[in-house]
């Protein structure tokens, strides 16, 4: 249940309410994954909450050194929640991460970097209000294995509903309903088994504050989508972080193992994360106007700029090695750069729409492996170094991007083609995130240092496939 309280008196009377026993204070590293400290509820008092939780930041990746890890979890009591999954009753507040010794956001700190990059657009004057609306993909398995050990590395994953079972033997027969490859896009029951599943996750999403929408079976078999209503850049990274925690929380409970792992499956559709964003000034879209699909000269810019860095911003919206996995023709995944109107091949789109208000650009290479502050935050500074710029972004391509002859692609720029190429450009391309000190250099070289790390052990372990195609030369 969402709270909705302002001020740290309503928090304190709310677990009073509600019973609480704990408060569950979290805060997102730099990978994106979450952590928590749960304090018992007779330690949470106006002190505590204005002073905030110290925590060993030298245990996290990427922030400090042991020599200097105090930092401090400073919760944002608007976000609190009652945690439906806990077996006591239990609050959960985000958290800012401050430097004790200035009491100031740290500036690796993914959250406050978002708050700084929703600042930024106010001084910029190009608006005050950023909408972001992403759209993450899931699989959900019944069985995960994997070891990865220097003699030996091997995964396997089982669905009831993947393909390769057709032709096994269960004790209660085996139902023959499920989807083929690439077969799995809003099919009804029975061969989409998981309708229940979702519709609890969408529930308890709802009952958690998160304005939601639908759900729906994706193109892959055991891959999922729920579909949540677009929010300030900040609030939808936090909502983010929610889903995420529900999906696995309620698959957990049904015995299943859900993932965001953009490629967990070959030969399939990969996991997308398309982040739909816009920019309002003084309640008025600033993204609509008379030119190509209704789009305002602003727009256009924003996407030149998204367009020009997209290389650069592949390290935040496609962070892993696997991503990469997903970036390649054949699959529906958008590795062209180009807009277009409705065009889904293309990774800029224009959503059809009769409501100005609705105007939006839908940016579709980024995947759900990403942190979603960093991600927002880093999409919006190359958006608004397209229109500080005036980065045209060309003409559109309206035709099908994946069924385009040779020669018409030669000119047509595309995504990474792996995490190393994506740090490349991104060290190669950072000044754009810099401004307004919304990234620090020393944010993006620690970040870099983390995914470099990933780099390397990926590309020094052997893996199974080359013993297949290697082993007997």
């Amino acid at each position: 249940m969402k709270l909705d309280c302002t001020t740290a008196d309503e928090l304190i009377a709310a677990m009073k309410e509600h019973d609480v026993r704990h408060v569950d204070f979290r805060f997102t590293d730099p990978k994106g994954k979450a952590h928590h400290i749960t304090q018992y509820h007779t330690t949470v008092d106006d002190d505590l909450l204005t002073d905030g939780v110290m925590f060993d930041g030298s245990s996290i990746e990427g922030w400090k050194d042991i020599s200097q890890s105090d930092m401090i979890m400073a919760p944002d009591v608007t976000t609190a929640v009652l945690d439906p999954f806990a077996a006591e009753p239990t609050m959960i507040v985000v958290c800012d991460i401050l430097e004790p010794s200035t009491g100031q956001s740290y500036d690796r700190d993914p959250r406050g970097i978002a708050r700084k990059a929703m600042a930024y657009v106010e001084t910029s004057g190009v608006g005050d209000t950023v909408f972001m609306g992403p759209e993450a993909e899931f699989f959900m398995f019944d069985d995960v294995r994997f070891e990865v050990q220097g003699h030996t590395a091997s995964y396997k994953l089982d669905s009831a509903e993947g393909p390769y079972n057709s032709n096994r033997e269960y004790e209660d027969g085996n139902p023959g309903h499920r989807p083929g490859p690439k077969g799995g896009y809003v099919p009804v029951q029975p061969v989409d088994p998981a309708s229940d599943i979702r519709a609890e996750m969408v529930t308890i999403m709802a009952q958690m504050g998160i304005e939601v929408e639908k759900h729906h079976h994706e193109v892959a078999p055991s891959q999922h989508e729920l579909g949540v209503k677009f929010n300030t850049l900040l609030r939808a990274a936090d909502d983010l972080q929610t889903y995420k925690y529900v999906v696995q929380q309620v698959a957990h409970s049904y015995g299943k193992s859900a993932t965001f792992m953009p490629k967990p499956i070959s030969g399939d559709n990969g996991s997308g994360m398309h982040v739909h964003q816009s920019i309002w000034k003084d309640g008025k879209p600033t993204f609509a106007g008379n030119g190509y699909a209704d789009l305002s000269e602003n727009c256009l810019f924003y996407i030149g700029g998204i367009i020009k860095h997209a290389k650069a911003l592949n390290a935040f919206t496609n962070p892993s090695t696997n991503s990469y996995k997903r970036l390649v023709p054949g699959f529906e995944a958008p590795v062209l750069l180009a807009y277009s109107s409705r065009n889904r091949s293309a990774s800029c789109r224009i959503p059809f729409v009769t409501n100005p208000k609705g105007k939006r650009v839908e940016v579709r290479f980024p995947d759900p492996s990403a942190n979603p502050y960093l991600a927002f935050s880093a999409m919006l500074m190359a958006g608004l170094d397209g229109i500080r710029n005036k980065i045209h972004p060309g003409d559109p391509m309206d035709k099908n991007l994946y069924d385009l002859p040779p020669e018409e692609l030669q000119g047509v720029p595309t995504v990474c083609g792996s995490l190393r190429e994506a740090l490349d450009s991104l060290g190669a391309d950072m000044d754009f995130l810099m401004q307004g000190d919304v990234f620090t250099q020393d944010m993006i070289e620690g970040y870099m240092e983390l995914k470099w790390r990933d780099v390397h052990a990926f590309e020094q372990a052997p893996h199974p496939i080359e013993f297949q195609m290697y082993y007997s030369v």
